[in-house]
């Protein structure tokens, strides 16, 4: 195996830890937050994680055996994570001055999807395959499209948020 794509088999591995992290942090998140939908929402988080995760060690095994990615393998379907409270019950906003948890978990969740997603895409760049950049890209979107939602719903609590807390934002 070159040492290019030794160095993407390496990123995948690390990947794969991530996506496990990824995966109980929103366990977690599920676990903690009182919104019927909150908690739904960050449970299908975690099955996209863990699915990441599977897709990631099949491609990393793909690498490894035969020094190609494995065009069988393929991503399981994704959240919608569209309209104007993609994670939340709009009744969460009535009650935003208690919603510390998941005001944290919008902000880790946020940087752990824009890290994944920066990540993917530099490994992309690196690959030389067509198919294994094309699969990096998908991760990369799809990450994105998790940090989008992740940061318009704080978008939406965060006023409440504050206000409810007794400050405004500077």
């Amino acid at each position: 195996m070159d040492a290019a794509l030794q160095e993407i088999a390496d990123a995948l591995k690390a990947a794969v830890q991530a996506e496990g992290e990824g995966y109980h942090f929103y366990l977690m998140a599920a676990a903690s937050t009182k919104d019927p939908k909150g908690k739904e929402v960050f449970e299908t988080l975690a099955r996209e994680e863990q699915d990441h995760a599977r897709y990631l060690k099949t491609q990393y095994r793909a690498l490894l055996e035969t020094g190609r990615t494995d065009p069988a393998a393929r991503l399981g379907p994704r959240l919608d994570l569209g309209g104007p409270s993609p994670i939340f019950s709009p009744a969460l906003r009535g009650r935003a001055g208690e919603a510390h948890y998941e005001m944290t978990a919008l902000s880790i969740g946020m940087q752990l999807e824009l890290g994944a997603a920066q990540f993917y895409r530099s490994l992309a760049g690196k690959a030389t395959e067509p198919a294994l950049q094309q699969f990096l890209i998908e991760l990369a979107e799809w990450e994105t499209g998790h940090y989008e939602a992740l940061e318009r719903q704080q978008g939406l609590l965060r006023d409440d948020y504050y206000a409810d807390g007794g400050f405004s934002r500077f």
